[in-house]
């Protein structure tokens, strides 16, 4: 999520303790089906899904806004949203990304399970890596250990790990891709398959990578991804994007003073003229001309973009990683520029 290089490392006990960490949680991680709407193809019984983003105040590496929404399933309408500006204390450190985020979003799920447990979503959607990590254990499923929440990493770069490379090979297999669905395994050296890439829109470009965060098989979570894209990105995660960067902008943006000679104000009539010639009394009177001032208008926001989709912030690049630009997608919700103190980066 984060992609700006740390000002500070962290000792090295404290990498060391965090590498400890995560190989403890990482044996809790469940890589097959756990849920009944996980065995049947249509996914009946899912109707909430959810998704997760942490966008960043651009020039302030410490200061961010955690988002969780959940959607109805399939409709994929937000039928819950929580955004709150948090202050992040871990550096970004490629591979422990989750020591930085993940403890503002698993309070995030903590709230909306102690104040509104029917709103839980069933399974999260995070813009992040799973098991296609440097140690086996990204975001995605440290996310779903500490929240016992199936999850799934998507992301939209490749991590170059176990020998994956973005080379021209792996150029070459993104080219055979043609329409949504479309799929290839990323095999690492190691001989494990690591996660898929996967064309999730007929107009996209560039696959999304997507790999078992926890609670579900490798299979269910490519089919559920490809059912929750109106993009390029999943829905879940768009609209989490979107929703963060609002708020970043909602709160640090000073509402501007109305324009001078623009204040609108009620018009108090003043007496009405009496025609000439007598009293003017049994003499009727022309109609009055007092008119209440026009009601403002309520600007709605335009939200249909994702993550472009809250763009995104800019993420960091890891070793082997190109720029975290988003090459831009004809009917792929349009990657919106972010607002000038809005930085978005992405979970690896």
């Amino acid at each position: 999520m984060d992609c700006k290089a740390a000002a500070e490392r962290p000792p090295e006990e404290t990498l060391a303790l965090w590498k400890r960490e995560q190989a403890w949680l990482k044996a809790r991680v469940v890589d097959w089906d756990t849920e009944p709407w996980q065995q049947d193809p249509s996914f009946s019984g899912l109707q909430r899904v959810g998704g997760v983003d942490v966008s960043f105040v651009k020039g302030d590496s410490a200061r961010a806004c955690a988002t969780l929404v959940v959607l109805s399933y399939p409709e994929l309408e937000v039928v819950h949203e929580e955004s709150r500006m948090v202050s992040l204390t871990a550096p970004y450190i490629s591979g422990f990304l989750a020591f930085r985020e993940v403890p503002s979003l698993v309070d995030l799920v903590q709230r909306l399970r102690e104040t509104e447990p029917g709103l839980l979503p069933q399974v999260l959607l995070v813009d992040g890596n799973g098991v296609l990590h440097h140690r086996g254990f990204g975001v995605a499923c440290h996310l779903g250990v500490l929240t016992g929440l199936p999850c799934i990493g998507v992301a939209k770069k490749l991590l170059q790990v176990d020998g994956l490379e973005n080379n021209a090979l792996h150029k070459a297999k993104i080219q055979v891709l043609r329409a949504a669905g479309d799929a290839f395994p990323l095999t690492g050296d190691s001989g494990v398959v690591l996660g898929v890439a996967l064309k999730s829109h007929d107009r996209s470009s560039k696959p999304v990578y997507v790999s078992v965060g926890h609670k579900l098989s490798l299979e269910t979570a490519v089919r559920l991804t490809r059912h929750c894209c109106r993009f390029r990105v999943p829905e879940p995660v768009r609209q989490a994007d979107i929703r963060s960067r609002e708020h970043i902008r909602r709160t640090l943006t000073p509402p501007e003073p109305p324009a001078p000679g623009r204040e609108r104000s009620r018009k108090v009539p003043g007496p009405k003229p009496r025609p000439k010639g007598g009293s003017g009394e049994g003499r009727s009177r022309g109609p009055g001309t007092e008119q209440g001032a026009p009601r403002p208008g309520s600007p709605e926001q335009d939200e249909d973009r994702r993550p472009g989709e809250a763009g995104h912030r800019e993420r960091r690049a890891l070793p082997g990683e190109g720029s975290c630009a988003e090459e831009p997608v004809p009917g792929d919700g349009g990657a919106v520029p972010p607002p000038p103190h809005v930085e978005h980066g992405k979970s690896h």
